[in-house]
């Protein structure tokens, strides 16, 4: 599935679950390029049959992320990239570290979500990187839509984004191991930077992302695990092509289906978000990075 395609079917389940209306769902879509007749279809299409959805909880603070879920504290940090400098949130870590891990970002840019995924990875040990693929645009916090936003800027330019990530991470600890995890949209970048721009990723862990449209895997020796939810039906339609081009690329990997979770369960700031699967999810990688990022 194109980034740009999964984009539009975020935009349309935002929809449906009641988190835009009509009228503004239409205009983001036609911001990602959808004609009028495409997006009406796609909200119905999208519509159809979907579950009420649960309360979402409410977002806490960025102060709040730091006390209950994060040990170390993230800071805002700048670095170069292939066009100019891009932002992003770094957590250095608590103890020895352990190996480095880019953290990319859902279609909502930089949240303070990510930001504490980050702080948590560096409380255990691992100092993390979240860049801001939305810096191109001039930044999250400048973005009236960043969905629409991130669908307006290539896919190569964010992998180049990623990568220029990586090297700031290797430059922060020479001669560390590297990984990248991402969620939903950072999901599919993930794997679109195994994809292409592979090379010195020792570990990977992308959640529930799209799948790319032709992956074969053959500029990386990353370790993949690969985190889908039994109920994402949309996102796991990829899961057996992806299974097969690891195979065929002879790649370390696991692909797990997390059961009884939809779609961004992950996400404790959101209406999918199930803490005991997000638990013991994140466990499970840290046990993943503990085995292969070294």
């Amino acid at each position: 599935m194109a980034l740009r395609d999964y984009l539009a079917t975020e935009v349309a389940l935002d929809h449906s679950e009641g988190l835009l209306t009509r009228r503004e769902a239409l205009r983001r879509l036609g911001l990602l390029g959808l004609s009028a007749t495409a997006a009406t279809g796609l909200l119905a299409a999208c519509s159809t049959d979907a579950p009420a959805p649960a309360p979402a909880p409410a977002a806490p603070s960025a102060a709040t992320y730091d006390i209950a879920g994060s040990i170390a504290r993230t800071t805002a940090v700048t670095f170069p990239g292939s066009a100019g400098d891009v932002s992003g949130a770094y957590a250095a870590p608590v103890g020895t570290p352990k190996g480095g891990v880019l953290v990319v970002h859902e279609n909502r840019g930089l949240t303070d979500h990510i930001r504490a995924v980050t702080g948590r990875l560096a409380g255990d040990g691992y100092p993390a990187l979240a860049p801001d693929l939305l810096s191109r645009a001039g930044g999250t916090a400048a973005a009236a839509d960043p969905t629409a936003a991130l669908g307006g800027i290539d896919e190569a330019d964010l992998v180049a984004d990623l990568r220029s990530g990586l090297t700031e991470l290797g430059r922060r600890h020479p001669g560390l191991p590297l990984a990248a995890m991402g969620f939903c949209f950072g999901g599919g970048m993930v794997w679109q930077l195994l994809d292409t721009d592979g090379q010195g990723i020792a570990a990977a862990a992308p959640f529930y992302g799209p799948a790319p449209d032709n992956p074969s895997f053959t500029g990386t020796r990353a370790a993949v695990l690969g985190v889908f939810a039994e109920l994402d039906n949309r996102v796991n339609a990829g899961r057996d092509k992806l299974e097969a081009a690891l195979t065929a690329a002879g790649l370390t990997h696991e692909l797990v289906t997390v059961p009884g979770v939809d779609h961004a369960f992950f996400n404790d700031t959101g209406a999918r978000y199930n803490a005991t699967a997000a638990e013991a999810t994140y466990r499970r990688v840290l046990d993943w990075f503990g085995k292969y990022l070294r």
